[in-house]
């Protein structure tokens, strides 16, 4: 028997016992919806198909009868009531059998006659491939008569053109080079988003409960590839596009979003997507990512969140030249004329929803801090790059210093070389000499002195007083001249002398350059005089990270801590001993964040509640875990980190006198909660995906 007919048997096993509990827990299921019917309804305002079609209201399988008597659906679904513990069942199997079915009978197919077939057809442009497909579903009698094998293919025509798909993402690999290590990634994208677009409750019933199989699908590293490929992949609008050719009328559209409240938006240039460059348009996958952890970790209300694209053209040649590609065909803006729109939009945004945070994702080091310091002191903003990216690996650097057995008050005696000076790289520096200034003292002396702990390399080397036109965000960390002779260095010095030199407890990458990390820069690490020294290659996506876990754990030792900002494997060291790879990864601290400044109320987004946020994750592990070399908690985690991390932040937001209040719970009511009970209050406040009951009201 063929591994394909074997797939096939084996997953009309499945759905057959998946209809027998199905059917012998009928009565289970309407019990629990009698229960469900007690909650507060929902007021919809449509009916029948309409409510079918809506990805908010709709729950498929799972209406129940007076539902469905209700809304008109009755005869529109089948007759059994799926619980909605059931419907993540089915849509398993349904996931694991489509994924699977192509790894299982890839080398049955090649082999056969339909092999050929179709890699024929994959090499044919796409409108005979069009063709060619229509044909099998409209054979010919003399097509369908004559040959076995024809026959079976015009039987299993799904079946083909998933084979035809697998190749495409395959090739789609390839010349992307973006590297995620599940070669059917994209196809498990594909599979989640169409999830997304008929029912948003259910998605994020899955995401959650499987949060760390498929946080990887829906954010870093395939959101990636996805973003590389999005004009293929786009189906259907989600979010809002802002572009150039809007000037003047952002204000109006954006009473185009039907949603009269709106908690948070992320929004993108796409001028730097990852370590990827300038995607265009194309970037807002990025957006629509980072909201789906904001849902699924945060427990933001998904009606509530709006993901934005900024469009004021792109500098890609590739996809000025696409006749295909779905944004404005120009080059970018610059100057005044870029601000003004960015001007606009938040204007625009604040002005309906005043109330909102807004997450900036994704702009070019060039505009970064300059937005960020534009719009910080204003309006309920931050920029995750800069910021969250900091926070991530402030709370990482921390950890290491636990790692080594000592307190994290001595984080300040640290002596950290950073390779990249872009806006997440200066972020990074930025806010680790802060939380040295914290903990030395938190006066100037102390801020002028964490400056000495850090030596920044970029492009062009060692960035020292003596270069020549430097960056300013770059200028406090430029190294003294008299500093750098004696430690036998010079402007422009390479990273591996200034490893050499320098003997760091820390090794920063946060440059985009993948392998930037070499054998001959991680071998000069051990003369580190730390007794466990850190490296932290957190560039993403997979093939921008500055060194594997393997390459750190065989040049530089067994005894260090290893941090990587995409997934990585665990390393087998021999004799039961792991190296352990830790993700570094900002969703651990920006639904925190977010959520946490929602429900103080804050008006700003301030250093402290951002410090605060990084502080708890650090303290997050506990002592046995950190001397184990594990620094960051397990993504399965992920919903209680975030309420712990939103509780410090609404707790640093009251200390600073920044709080006002969320809904009916006021600004002094929330100053006399405890610790335990501003976790309450958190937790009562996170969304959670249950259907609620739908009642029509007429409009």
């Amino acid at each position: 028997m063929s591994n394909f007919t074997r797939q096939i048997k084996l997953s009309s096993s499945l759905i057959g016992r998946l209809k027998h509990r199905s059917s012998s827990s009928l009565i289970c299921c309407r019990r629990s919806f009698t229960t469900s019917e007690g909650h507060r309804p929902s007021l919809v305002h449509k009916r029948s198909l309409d409510i079918l079609h809506d990805p908010w209201f709709n729950k498929g399988t799972a209406f129940s009868m007076t539902e469905r008597d209700r809304l008109d659906l009755r005869g529109l679904l089948p007759p059994t009531v799926m619980s909605p513990e059931m419907q993540i069942e089915r849509f398993i199997i349904v996931y694991a059998y489509v994924v699977q079915l192509p790894k299982s009978a890839e080398r049955d197919f090649k082999a056969s006659n339909i092999g050929s077939v179709c890699l024929a057809c994959n090499s044919l442009p796409r409108i005979f491939k069009r063709n060619f497909r229509r044909s099998l579903c409209q054979p010919s009698p003399g097509f369908t008569k004559g040959n076995k094998e024809l026959r079976f293919m015009a039987g299993t025509y799904a079946h083909l053109v998933s084979y035809i798909e697998m190749f495409d993402l395959k090739r789609l690999e390839v010349h992307a080079r973006d590297g995620p290590s599940d070669p059917y990634a994209v196809a498990k994208w594909r599979i989640l988003n169409r999830l997304h677009d008929r029912n948003e409750t259910m998605y994020y019933k899955v995401l959650i409960n499987n949060i760390e199989e498929y946080a990887p699908i829906v954010y870093t590293p395939t959101v990636g590839l996805v973003c590389q490929n999005y004009g293929g992949l786009f189906r259907r609008p989600r979010g809002m596009y802002f572009s150039a050719e809007d000037r003047g009328e952002m204000m109006s559209m954006v009473y185009n979003w039907p949603a009269d409240q709106v908690d948070m938006i992320v929004v993108t240039d796409g001028s730097r997507i990852l370590g990827l460059g300038d995607l265009g348009v194309q970037g807002i996958g990025i957006a629509i990512g980072k909201l789906d952890l904001y849902v699924a970790a945060a427990g933001i209300n998904p009606q509530r969140v709006l993901p934005v694209m900024i469009d004021v053209g792109t500098n890609n040649e590739k996809l000025l030249k696409d006749p295909l590609y779905l944004g404005l065909p120009q080059h970018r803006l610059d100057g005044d004329d870029y601000l003004a729109i960015i001007d606009e939009f938040m204007e625009a945004v604040f002005t309906r929803w005043p109330h909102v945070i807004v997450q900036f994702e994704d702009f070019q080091s060039k505009w970064a801090f300059k937005l960020l310091q534009r719009y910080r002191h204003t309006y309920r903003m931050f920029n995750d790059d800069v910021q969250g990216t900091a926070g991530v690996a402030i709370a990482g650097l921390l950890g290491a210093v636990r790692a080594q057995g000592k307190p994290m008050i001595d984080f300040p005696k640290q002596k950290i070389v950073v390779a990249g000076a872009g806006s997440a790289g200066l972020g990074v520096v930025n806010a680790a000499r802060k939380t040295m200034k914290r903990m030395l003292g938190n006066n100037e002396s102390a801020f002028d002195s964490a400056r000495s702990q850090f030596w920044v390399v970029d492009a062009k080397g060692l960035i020292t007083e003596a270069r020549d036109n430097i960056d300013s965000d770059a200028l406090p960390f430029a190294r003294k001249i008299k500093e750098i002779d004696r430690q036998g260095l010079r402007e422009g010095a390479s990273l591996v002398e200034v490893v050499k030199q320098v003997k760091p407890d820390v090794l920063l990458g946060l440059s985009a350059v993948g392998g930037l990390f070499s054998k001959e820069v991680l071998e000069a690490l051990k003369d580190s005089t730390s007794t466990r020294p850190a490296i932290f290659a957190m560039s993403n996506p997979t093939k921008n990270a500055e060194c594997t876990p393997d390459e750190a754990f065989s040049f530089v030792g067994d005894n260090i801590v290893f941090a990587s900002g995409s997934p990585f494997k665990d390393v087998d060291l021999g004799n039961g001993h792991i190296g352990h790879c830790n993700q570094g990864n900002n969703m651990y601290l920006f639904p925190g964040i977010g959520l946490g400044t929602l429900l103080s109320g804050s008006r700003i987004v301030s250093d402290g509640m951002l410090q605060a946020a990084a502080e708890c994750l650090a303290a997050y592990m506990t002592e046995e875990e950190v001397l184990r070399g594990i620094i960051y908690p397990k993504i399965s985690s992920i919903r209680d980190i975030t309420k712990k991390i939103a509780a410090a932040v609404v707790r640093e937001a009251i200390e600073e006198d920044l709080a006002e209040g969320y809904r009916d719970m006021d600004a002094r009511e929330l100053s006399k909660f405890s610790q335990e009970e501003i976790e309450n209050f958190v937790n009562d406040n996170m969304w959670y995906p249950d259907y609620p009951t739908l009642i029509y009201k007429q409009d």
